[in-house]
């Protein structure tokens, strides 16, 4: 099959499938005009004939446009060799040979009546079985033309009598043919859409050629596209689509029972639309065809050589009805109009063939009109419904059977920096990723040659797939220097994705650049564990964070002009400004009725508002010691943590301390990331409480009336990030909340994503399902647990495994080794064997297994190898892992050897993902604020108990009283310990936990209780990473980045 260039709906273009050889359980499957019935379909149920006799048609449908080789063909003899024609019940004229004594004549009405009833038998008999599946049709039309509007009509009309689910789009005559083809191109790309037609004719000024090609040839039902008429041409080759004109016309031929093969067969007209389709059509089926027009030399006495004639000619009764062969086989495309003035509306319709007297001479003839018309249209609904039915089980079949190509690792000893190795691998184009995925043209954007960003609407199109694994990676109670959960997420998706043959997703968090030129660094994973290209994930990326920054800091602006201004002026001036009159006439802004609804104020019209209800709604009375609300910036620096505002001269009076945050720490950031969709992201953004006014209840970002600004700020940051790892599996980067007064994770969107690329199609096996690997930030005491009961709780996602990372150098710390101080070398202890101090610290460990466990879900152990581990810590780790009920414990050397350094882990996880899981969240979000807490405590941490300051009980006094009480709890604490003390290891007992206050997150949609000081600013060390951090000015690229 000759394969077209023009680009096809992506998910039919994964690697792994040089062809599919598709069994369509339908009448409609024979491109070649075949009437057989579904045997697997309708096996004992009564088709057109009550006979329920039918066959299946194996066709094979190449759409693999990337992968090279030999293409598997299907031969014309397996297409043809025994296909049966439609059985036709006795009323709907079933045509047998016989002496001819008078034509009989063929009813085009009746058999396209039963060809829709039984084209909506078959898509609600599959329908019964795939609820998904639904066919669609979109229809172009230009201008007003009455003889379009009613083809128009009559196709609508038949698509629905036929269960075919249609799209209009009208556009007017004057359209451009860019603007025309703009739409094509969109309906092209658009995966819910198996068929487009565009209404002829066009008008004069656009080139009908020109559109008809740049239809989809897979999208080409009308079967008019080049690439169409070309396969049809040729006898070794099948087109996408036969025009259904044509089709009909072999489906008419048929009806009468004749036998096509061997006959002689004169076809009389050339057009591309009719004519020479049917002659390529009727040699396909091994007629002996002669092609002829109106100016064919001796026409009269090829015609009279003809047991079967087609005339298509467009010239009123040119065939004259003694021309033809006694028991020919006539059909009649052709329809004109005469005058006629014994007719009402002075016309009347005639064929191409003198019908008088050929109806005395032919044995089978179609009737002008009625014969041919009706036919062309239920051939449309046919070609609909095998396309959608190509669509569906290419997708079916393709579902997580996706190929992703791995890109090869060239490994080196002693390994090189993280940008080194980085630098050295050439990444994929993100397109070609995004493509690998399964994503169409219209569901990504590129954002230069590595990333792009994803349009969460692709979840409605894989809403019906079931979802692939889930897996969270978090971690044993760290050093200061983490133990690498970051690239293990990034080592067990390689190894899933490039050595196991598993669909793989990674989903991180964006790091903060304040880190990143501080102390910590980048966190892009290290070694040959990397997202890629690295320094674009650890800087701009997509401009994620500097839309967070924007939304945040417009919102503070507004907090403290809002107070400025009300101040400064009365009631009226107030109301005036806030809703100016705009030629005579006031009206209130959406966000304005919402604020009106929530006072209680149920009016529409300002000009309605009594003087009490005015001064309601303009003044929010914000009470500038309880806002909580600071500004942000995604820089580390210690001086702004504490600042006074205020102190111009225009400002005075307003002055008051306040500060800045970094600017993940923002609520906006905790938003994003838990944010199921635009929609949702809007009313989060627009709940977040920023204050509390003099009389105690909540302000939010909505009374301030920016929620909807926020959300036009955000509006491309909600679209998730793609790009790769070393190896090219592919990662997603969306969000990046503070993993102490947020819940550090990436976000739900990208989550859900990635679990329907990973997923699978219903009834398919689940062992093809694909893993999703996301990280939980800190320890699985504070990561892991906000994961499970906040981020799982608002998804509805369940995990399958939990992956905990464990180092010998930390476990050893817990054990009683000496303190670890970032810039400084590890002490001996940490570098030589000591199995003694390893067991005590495994303590640790064990508590964190136990946790998980906690949640119904199985745990398995990665132990992060370093050089000078030896091979009896591995096992002694192994061995009370297990004891701690891990389903296992295994090494991981995937920092020096990329995903082959994690493939046991990666088997280790598929194990567990099979397993049987009870998920459950820890506590009962309507349980009180004081209680959640508590639970909190003792279940996570191995607290006796909480303590609650004086004003942390203020604050469970006014979140109660204000509604909150039911959100879940998200604990700010130390990472550095199970307590709130850091510097106590191990397992500390005998403890009660302070709480010192508790804040409110109302948008994201959690309270935080602050247990000691935590630092949302952080400060820039003695020598920070921006020392090393350069450009290369020969090769353009980043150097020092770690």
């Amino acid at each position: 099959m000759h394969i077209s260039t023009k680009p096809q709906p992506l998910f039919l273009q994964q690697r792994g499938f040089q062809s599919l050889s598709v069994t369509y359980q339908s009448r409609a499957v024979d491109e070649f005009g075949s009437s057989a019935l579904a045997k697997d379909s309708l096996k004992g149920t009564p088709t057109a004939s009550g006979t329920g006799e039918g066959r299946i048609l194996s066709e094979q449908f190449l759409h693999d446009r990337h992968t090279p080789g030999p293409k598997k063909m299907m031969t014309l003899e397996q297409a043809m060799g025994d296909i049966k024609p439609l059985e036709l019940s006795p009323e709907l004229t079933l045509m047998k040979e016989q002496e001819v004594t008078g034509a009989k004549v063929i009813d085009g009405k009746a058999i396209a009546k039963a060809i829709v009833k039984n084209v909506k038998s078959e898509i609600a008999m599959f329908k019964a079985e795939h609820p998904s599946f639904q066919p669609r049709l979109a229809i172009v039309q230009l201008g007003e033309k009455e003889d379009s509007n009613v083809y128009v009509t009559m196709k609508k009309k038949t698509c629905q009598q036929a269960g075919i689910e249609y799209t209009e789009h009208h556009m007017s005559d004057t359209t451009s043919l860019k603007d025309l083809l703009s739409t094509i191109e969109k309906l092209n790309i658009d995966p819910s859409l198996h068929g487009i037609l565009v209404q002829l004719p066009l008008p004069p000024h656009i080139d009908a050629k020109i559109v008809t090609e740049a239809i989809d040839p897979i999208k080409d039902v009308d079967g008019f596209h080049t690439t169409n008429i070309g396969r049809l041409a040729k006898l070794s080759t099948m087109p996408d689509f036969v025009p259904c004109t044509p089709k009909g016309v072999l489906e008419l031929i048929r009806s009468t029972g004749i036998e096509i093969e061997g006959k002689t067969a004169v076809v009389v007209g050339r057009s591309d639309v009719v004519g020479a389709p049917t002659f390529h059509l009727l040699n396909k089926n091994n007629a002996t065809v002669t092609l002829c027009h109106d100016k064919t030399k001796n026409l009269a006495e090829t015609v009279k050589t003809a047991d079967i004639l087609v005339v298509a000619a467009g010239k009123a009764e040119l065939i004259k009805g003694d021309w033809l062969k006694k028991g020919a086989v006539v059909i009649d495309v052709g329809i004109n109009a005469q005058r006629d003035l014994s007719k009402k509306s002075g016309v009347r319709l005639v064929g191409d063939v003198e019908f008088s007297k050929a109806q005395h001479i032919a044995g089978h003839i179609t009737a002008v009109p009625g014969g041919v018309g009706p036919m062309t249209v239920a051939m449309l609904m046919e070609n609909t419904l095998l396309s959608a039915r190509r669509f569906w089980q290419a997708q079916h079949e393709a579902g997580a059977l996706v190929k992703i190509t791995p890109l090869p690792l060239e490994l080196k000893t002693p390994v090189p920096s993280d940008i080194d190795i980085a630098l050295g691998q050439q990444p994929k184009n993100i397109k070609q990723m995004a493509e690998e995925i399964g994503l169409g043209a219209d569901e990504f954007e590129l954002y230069g040659k590595y990333k792009a960003k994803v349009d969460p609407d692709v979840l409605k199109r894989l809403e019906h797939r079931q979802n692939g694994r889930y897996v969270v990676v978090t971690g044993i109670t760290p050093t200061p220097l983490g133990e690498g959960k970051s690239t293990t997420v990034v080592g067990l998706v390689q190894a899933l994705g490039a050595h196991l043959d598993k669909i793989a997703f990674g989903c991180v968090r964006q790091p903060s650049q304040g880190p990143t030129f501080g102390i910590k660094g980048g966190a892009a994973g290290g070694g040959y564990s990397q997202i890629i290209p690295m320094d674009e994930f650890n800087l701009h990326l997509t401009g994620d964070i500097h839309a967070v920054t924007a939304a945040n800091n417009l919102l503070a602006a507004a907090i403290d002009a809002r107070m400025f201004h009300e101040t400064s002026a009365t009631d009226t001036m107030l109301f005036n400004r806030l809703c100016p009159k705009k030629k005579g006439k006031r009206r209130f802004a959406p966000v304005m009725v919402d604020r009106l609804h929530r006072l209680g104020i149920q009016k529409a019209n300002p000009e309605d508002l009594t003087p009490e209800e005015i001064s309601q709604f303009v003044r929010l009375d914000i009470d500038p010691a309880t806002i909580t609300w600071q500004r942000v910036m995604d820089t580390n620096d210690r001086f702004l943590r504490k600042i006074e505002v205020g102190r111009n001269a225009t400002e005075q009076g307003h002055e008051r301390m306040t500060g800045f945050d970094i600017a993940v720490a923002s609520e906006v950031m905790a938003v994003l990331a838990l944010s199921a969709d635009l929609k949702d992201m809007r009313q989060r953004l627009g709940r977040m409480v920023v204050a509390s006014n003099r009389s105690g209840q909540p302000v939010t970002a909505d009374d301030i009336g920016i929620g909807g600004a926020l959300t036009v700020l955000m509006k491309d940051a909600i679209k998730p990030n793609l790009m790769q790892t070393l190896e090219g599996t592919p990662v997603f980067v969306h969000a990046g909340p503070f993993a102490n007064i947020a819940h550090g994770n990436s976000s739900v969107i990208a989550d859900r994503i990635a679990l329907k690329l990973a997923g699978v199609e219903p009834g398919t096996d689940a062992s093809q399902m694909g893993y999703v690997v996301t990280e939980a930030g800190f320890g699985a005491d504070i990561g892991m647990e906000k994961f499970f009961d906040i981020k799982c709780r608002v998804s509805n996602l369940v995990p399958n495994a939990v992956v905990l990372v464990a180092t010998v150098k930390a476990l050893k710390m817990h054990g009683g080794g000496p303190e670890v101080v970032p810039g400084k070398p590890l002490p001996e202890v940490y570098l030589n064997e000591n199995l003694p101090m390893l067991e005590a610290g495994c303590a640790n460990l064990t508590k964190h297994i136990q946790n998980a466990k906690k949640f119904g879900v199985p745990v398995v152990v990665a132990i992060n190898k370093f050089t000078s581990d030896t091979d009896a810590e591995m096992a002694l780790i192994r061995k009370l892992a297990l004891e701690a009920g891990a389903s296992d414990a295994v090494p991981c050397d995937n920092w020096a050897k990329g995903g082959l350094g994690a493939v046991d882990l990666g088997q280790a996880v598929i194990k567990a993902c099979d397993k049987p899981q009870d998920f459950k969240y820890l506590y009962d979000v309507k349980d009180s604020i004081e209680s959640k807490i508590e639970t909190i405590a003792r279940e996570m941490y191995g607290a006796d108990g909480i303590e609650l300051s004086k004003e942390a009980r203020e604050k469970i006094s006014t979140y109660t009283r204000q509604g909150f009480a039911g959100l879940p709890i998200c604990m700010a604490k130390t990472h550095l310990s199970l307590s709130h003390d850091p510097t106590k290891k191990g397992v500390p007992t005998g403890f009660r936990l302070p709480i010192r206050d508790i804040r409110a997150s109302v948008g994201a949609g959690f309270l935080y209780p602050l247990i000691g000081n935590m630092q949302t600013m952080p400060g820039l060390p003695t020598r920070p990473s921006f020392y090393d951090i350069d450009i290369d000015f020969d090769t353009g690229r980043v150097v020092g980045l770690f």
